[in-house]
């Protein structure tokens, strides 16, 4: 499978030097409301897809702690009906990818997904949470993009018209209307774009 592109340098070794503190999975949950700001006051609707991106361990240790939040997740699919999907990578990078038309069970689904890598003693691994929307008038794309590294969240709208330009207009007007309901990244030299490899795709793709 593809991978966005540049992630291992933006998002991994560069992201590392510039952590500003720990992984906080609690911040997650600012998008319990914050999508409801989306939907009703700039026309994004959630997509229903969401995702968690970490760095790979080569230990069975590490093995261990992904078997049990695949697990879990798997057997609350029945209870919240959030199907995940779990992607690697040629870069060692892995993916959970959660589809589910309630937001509130991604946010806490993605929650409990990282929470249970902190929890044994993989929190410097994750690197960024997605969660996606479209415009409800064109179904252009935007993404709030969470970095563990950085503890704060950012806007991502990839310009559907161009090879890899932003719409930053859009990522401007998210940022204004979401600033201070979400925790948004104020040095835009962090506001990494997560590019898929293949046009119309999701980053994750």
């Amino acid at each position: 499978m593809g991978l966005l592109s540049g992630l291992k340098s933006v998002l991994g070794m560069r992201a590392e030097a510039d952590a500003t503190r720990d992984a906080d999975p609690d911040d997650l949950f600012g998008m319990s409301t914050a999508h409801v700001t989306m939907e009703a006051e700039l026309g994004y609707e959630p997509t229903g897809d969401a995702a968690l991106c970490f760095g790979d361990v080569d230990s069975t240790d590490f093995a261990a702690a992904t078997d049990e939040v695949e697990a879990i997740l798997d057997a609350g699919e029945a209870e919240t009906g959030t199907v995940a999907d779990f992607v690697g990578d040629s870069h060692g990078y892995r993916w959970v990818v959660l589809h589910d038309a309630d937001f509130d069970d991604l946010v806490t689904s993605i929650h409990f997904a990282a929470d249970t890598l902190i929890e044994r003693r993989y929190g410097s691994r994750l690197l960024a949470a997605l969660f996606a929307f479209g415009d409800d008038r064109t179904g252009d794309p935007a993404y709030w993009v969470y970095s563990f590294r950085r503890g704060a969240y950012y806007p991502f709208a990839p310009d559907p018209d161009t090879d890899h330009e932003r719409d930053q207009a859009t990522e401007f007007k998210l940022e204004s209307k979401l600033d201070g309901e979400l925790s948004v990244e104020d040095d835009k030299a962090f506001w990494y774009p997560l590019w898929p490899d293949r046009a119309g795709d999701h980053p994750w793709e």
